[in-house]
């Protein structure tokens, strides 16, 4: 597990997107919402103009530090996309609605055998600050998670991890992050965390 023993360890740092989570059938929800709102589109159209929206986000994402700055964030997300499907709605609630994550498989019980050996966990991700309340949504709980909008910037500056070490009480070298990007392990590794890429199943399993 990243060269390292659970015995060396006190602390799991985890990405979210692609370690923890995926989007639960984006365009299938997407479909629906946009039928409600009295617009049909194929799900060519939408994965295209969903696309156009993530894009968006992702050079984002970090500056929705509060209530107020994601709901303009989300406000700016849902007029790229209808733009993009040149459509004439407000989108903003059923955008948001329709964006669902669910855990990767085998993740929830990853999480639990981590917690079993009495680790520490943190979700470190580059995400808004939606990010505890849309893990806890996909039924991920964990003691501390921190996004990019709280941290002021994206991995891979790993000043992302000095506050969730600082929250979880737990030095550099007694953590392991796992995550599914060259950003993840540039970030843990400037940190000083150990690091072991993704899928989190296998990162666990090399400790049974």
């Amino acid at each position: 597990m990243g060269g390292v023993s659970p015995a060396a360890l006190d602390a799991v740092t985890l990405d979210a997107y692609g370690t923890l989570v995926e989007l639960d059938d984006h365009v299938g929800r997407l479909r629906r919402a946009l039928a409600e709102a009295g617009v049909e589109r194929d799900e060519r159209e939408i994965e295209r103009a969903f696309l156009r929206e993530a894009e968006h986000y992702s050079r984002h994402k970090c500056e929705a530090r509060d209530a107020a700055t994601l709901a303009e964030l989300r406000r700016d997300c849902a007029r790229v996309f209808v733009d993009a499907l040149g459509a004439d709605l407000d989108f903003s609630d059923a955008l948001a609605g329709a964006i669902v994550f669910r855990p990767l498989p085998g993740v929830l019980a990853a999480v639990g055998e981590l917690r079993a050996r009495g680790l520490a966990l943190a979700a470190v991700s580059n995400w808004d600050c939606s990010l505890g309340e849309r893990l806890a949504e996909a039924g991920i709980e964990l003691e501390v998670a921190v996004s990019c909008a709280e941290a002021g910037a994206a991995k891979p500056d790993p000043a992302i991890f000095a506050i969730a070490l600082d929250r979880l009480g737990i030095e550099p070298g007694r953590t392991l992050h796992v995550g599914d990007t060259a950003e993840d392990e540039r970030a843990a590794r400037a940190a000083g965390l150990h690091f072991a890429p993704a899928p989190l199943t296998e990162v666990v399993g090399a400790w049974r």
